[in-house]
């Protein structure tokens, strides 16, 4: 992929990150809520920072550039007002939750509001720079799956650091976030040896498996070994570790994670963006 693509399709990877994040540190949030016992700080803490993050995707939003030189197309005016009103909704419905949620109160309806609006306005992205349904939903799934992996690393990682503080925590919320990122990375891994056999998303439409050896090649096994593989690992290693109650290990272990799914969420919105291939 030449240079000049990623740096035209570099407004459109900031927007995938920040709102990616934000909806899958919410989504963390309202699911932590739910099975396990973490602390309302942390809770307030996690909804805080998705508001934010929400906040600086609706920025993002309304600067984007027309998408000149990419393989998406710009969206009509009535799809982009409405993606940037269910941004504001996101971010609004995670703020509230992060007062409420420290009171002791539940996520059930700013939860249902706050990730309702957050997939909307990834749905909109997907069907508006799109050329039809079978291009945007695997976009809208990819979208999804980048939340997901981003967002809970993110949240996994704050709660890492709320140890550190609060030594009697129950080991469990931990334990829970770990064994989940391990479980993201698998789906992950499946999703992206299931599309690279059909070849969903490419704009070439090459043979199955074309993409490892392609044009794009060097993003595609970075995509693979650095930000799948690799979290693959360092999820099951955090898991084992925090059983042990070494926090800190655990924290440093998610550190590198971080690192790893974040560089990987970066590179696969260059490569939809900017090749059409979903990995």
């Amino acid at each position: 992929m030449p240079a000049h693509t990623v740096a035209q399709a570099l407004a459109y990877i900031n927007w995938t990150l920040v709102l990616a994040l934000g909806l899958g540190c919410f989504a963390a949030a309202v699911l932590f809520r739910r099975t396990t016992n973490p602390t309302g700080g942390y809770l307030s803490a996690v909804c805080g920072f998705a508001a934010a993050f929400g906040i600086l995707a609706w920025l993002a939003d309304t600067g984007l550039p027309a998408p000149v030189g990419l393989v998406i197309s710009a969206a009509p005016a009535g799809i982009d007002q409405a993606r940037q009103a269910a941004i504001l909704i996101f971010a609004g419905a995670c703020l509230v939750a992060a007062f409420r949620v420290r009171r002791g109160s539940g996520l059930v309806v700013t939860g249902t509001i706050g990730l309702g609006a957050g997939l909307i306005a990834f749905g909109l992205g997907a069907a508006g720079w799109s050329s039809g349904p079978t291009v945007a939903v695997p976009l809208l799934l990819q979208f999804v799956v980048l939340s997901v992996a981003s967002g809970g690393c993110l949240a996994t990682l704050i709660l890492g650091h709320w140890y550190l503080v609060t030594p009697r925590l129950s080991e469990r919320p931990l334990l829970v976030a770990s064994r989940l990122l391990t479980l993201i990375a698998a789906m992950q891994l499946l999703l992206f040896l299931t599309w690279a056999a059909f070849g969903t998303g490419s704009a070439a439409g090459g043979r199955p498996f074309s993409e490892l050896t392609g044009p794009s090649a060097l993003f595609v096994w970075l995509r693979l070994v650095v930000s799948i593989l690799g979290p693959l690992v360092l999820g099951a290693m955090a898991e084992r570790t925090a059983r042990t109650r070494s926090m800190e290990s655990a924290t440093g272990l998610l550190y590198v994670d971080f690192a790893a799914v974040i560089s990987g969420t970066i590179v696969a919105a260059a490569l939809a963006y900017g090749s059409g291939l979903l990995v």
